[in-house]
């Protein structure tokens, strides 16, 4: 483990141990569920930040921050001609 945790490192080998005698079905499941939290509050964060934005600007500005710019504005203009 490195030194930018909290976690006492004997804790560290056991929460280690228990991934690595995890189910592979487990530990997607832990992925999975890791993965949903950061989105979750990386979305959080940018409300917090943007409260002005609609749901669809917040959704763009997410988009920008973790796909980049170029996608955010194909998107954006794909969602703009199937308004049309």
């Amino acid at each position: 483990m490195n030194g930018l945790t909290d976690t006492h490192p004997s804790a560290a080998e056991v929460q280690l141990r228990l991934l690595r005698e995890a189910s592979p079905a487990r530990r997607f499941a832990l992925t999975c569920s890791l993965s949903s939290t950061v989105v979750q509050l990386s979305r959080r964060g940018l409300r917090q930040r943007n409260p002005e934005l609609s749901d669809e600007e917040l959704d763009l500005l997410f988009v920008e921050v973790h796909y980049g710019r170029d996608l955010a504005e194909r998107v954006r203009h794909y969602l703009e001609r199937r308004r049309s």
